[in-house]
């Protein structure tokens, strides 16, 4: 089922969050985030307008997806950036897909003209997925990685 998120789900999107960081490459973050981290993530988002929701299958969050501002330049304020998470252990099991219709439907419902998704050149699961909805590669940012490093 797909729902809005509630303040009770962060400790199931933290969890799948700091999967994420620690054993993927969707998240360049180093270290796993805190619980208030995600609870200040949330509240920013509600209080922007921005949708948060969640897959619940038995009881218990399985993925989540949300969008937010691509840019603050004003030329932009069609477009938002999207993301995608969803437990590992549910992966491969339309997910990914339910949640990215749900998506998809808001934004047109708020009229933003452009879904943006920043996807590691290696992650051919989210690439697929976005291609599965038309999406298109628009570009590739090289060496992210290194410079970040290397500082």
């Amino acid at each position: 089922m797909i729902r809005e998120a509630k303040k009770r789900d962060l400790a199931y999107i933290l969890d799948i969050y700091n999967d994420a960081i620690l054993y993927t490459t969707a998240v360049y973050a180093y270290k796993p985030v805190t619980l208030e981290n995600r609870i200040d993530w949330y509240e920013q988002k509600k209080a922007e307008g921005y949708p948060i929701f969640v897959c619940e299958l038995d009881n218990k969050v399985v993925g989540f997806a949300t969008f937010g501002p691509f840019r603050a330049w004003p030329a932009y304020k069609y477009s938002v950036e999207h993301s995608v998470y969803v437990d590992k252990a549910y992966r491969k099991n339309g997910i990914g897909s339910s949640l990215m219709k749900e998506l998809i439907k808001i934004a047109k419902e708020r009229e933003y003209m452009t879904l943006i998704a920043g996807i590691d050149a290696e992650n051919e699961k989210s690439i697929a997925l976005h291609q599965n909805y038309g999406f298109i590669h628009a570009g590739t940012i090289k060496k992210l990685v290194i410079s970040l490093i290397n500082g």
